[in-house]
C-alpha cells in the first residue's frame, strides 16, 4: 500500500508541471491556485456526501485544518507558482529538494520526534542526484530579471510546505480522517486565496483557453484531489519525513514526458543521476538499512 501511495503521488506530481505552465501568465497565482482548489473542495464534498461520510469534526481541529489551509495550501502553492514566473524549472526542482531538511528539522522540533537518518542520507543522494540530472541546464543558464524574487518566493514556498507537512501529520496522528482534513482544510485556503485576490485587485476573468481549462481540470482532479489523499494517506503511514522524499522522485516522471514530448536528450550524467535519486529513495524508506548500517 505504501509503495502504491508513494507511485500514485510520483506519477500524477511529475506531470502536473505541465499543467501548470498552461496556467502561469493568463491569470494571477493565487487566483489560478483558488480556482483549482475550489473544484477539488466541491469534488471532496460530493464524494462524502455520496459515501455518508461525516463532516464532523472537533472544534481545535479546525483551527489546525484553517493552519494547514492557510500555510500548506495558499501559501506553498500561490508562492509556487509565482516563483515559476521568475525561476527556470531546472533550478525549482533542485531547490524543492529543501522541503526534505526543512520537514526533518520541523518534526523534531514541532513533534519531537526523532531525525532519522536513513532520510537524511537518502535525502542527501537524491539531491546529489537531481543536480546531475539538471546539470546540462544550468550550463545554459543566465542571470535573470527578477532571479532573487524568485528564489524568495521558492524559500517561502518550500518552509510552508514543511510547516505544513507537519501540522498535517500532527492532525492525521490524532485520528481525523484523510478526506476530512482536505475538505476543510482546502476549504479554509480558499478563504484566504480569494481574499488576497480580491484585496490586490487580482483579475478573476476567466482565460478563453481551451488547454486552460483542461490542466485546470487536471490539476483539480488529479493534482488535488487523488494525488493530495494519496499523499496525506502516505504521510499518515510512514511520517511526513519520509513521505517528502516524493519531490525528489517526481521530476524524473516529469524529464519522462518530456522525453515523449519534447525531445529532452539524455546524458550519462543524467542517469547516473537517477540512479542516485533511487538508491536516495531506497535508504530514506528503509530499504536497504540494514546493509548500510544506517539504523
Amino acid at each position: 500500500m505504501n509503495a502504491l501511495l508513494f507511485i500514485v503521488c510520483v506519477i500524477i506530481w511529475g506531470s502536473t508541471w505541465i499543467g501548470i505552465t498552461f496556467q502561469v501568465g493568463h491569470v494571477e497565482p493565487v487566483v489560478a491556485v483558488a480556482w483549482r482548489f475550489s473544484i477539488a473542495v466541491v469534488c471532496i464534498g460530493l464524494w462524502m456526501l455520496a459515501t455518508r461520510r461525516s463532516f464532523r469534526m472537533p472544534a481545535h481541529m479546525h483551527v489546525k485544518a484553517l493552519s494547514v489551509g492557510l500555510i500548506l495550501y495558499t501559501l506553498d502553492y500561490s508562492f509556487l507558482y509565482a516563483a515559476q514566473q521568475y525561476i527556470v524549472s531546472a533550478l525549482l526542482a533542485v531547490l524543492s529538494s529543501s522541503v526534505i531538511y526543512f520537514t526533518v528539522l520541523f518534526r523534531r522540533v514541532f513533534l519531537n520526534k526523532p531525525l532519522r537518518r536513513e532520510v537524511l542520507v537518502g535525502a542527501t543522494l537524491g539531491l546529489l542526484g537531481i543536480v546531475l540530472i539538471f546539470s546540462p541546464e544550468f550550463t545554459q543558464m543566465t542571470a535573470q530579471q527578477g532571479l532573487v524574487l524568485g528564489l524568495l518566493f521558492a524559500l517561502v514556498s518550500f518552509v510552508s510546505a514543511a510547516i505544513g507537512n507537519i501540522l498535517s501529520e500532527n492532525m492525521l496522528d490524532e485520528g481525523v480522517p484523510v478526506m476530512q482534513m482536505n475538505f476543510y482544510a482546502m476549504g479554509y485556503g480558499l478563504f484566504f486565496m480569494y481574499g488576497y485576490g480580491f484585496m490586490s485587485g487580482a483579475s478573476f476573468t476567466y482565460p478563453d483557453h481551451l488547454e486552460f481549462t483542461l490542466a485546470l481540470l487536471y490539476l483539480a482532479l488529479f493534482g488535488s484531489v487523488l494525488a493530495f489523499g494519496a499523499y496525506m494517506k502516505l504521510l499518515q503511514r510512514i511520517g511526513s519525513d519520509k513521505s517528502t522524499y516524493v519531490v525528489l522522485v517526481y521530476p524524473i516522471v516529469a524529464l519522462g514526458l518530456s522525453t515523449l514530448f519534447e525531445g529532452y536528450q539524455w546524458t550519462l550524467a543524467a542517469v547516473f543521476g537517477v540512479i542516485l535519486v533511487l538508491i536516495g529513495n531506497a535508504i530514506a524508506m528503509g530499504k536497504l538499512n540494514r546493509q548500510l548500517k544506517i539504523s
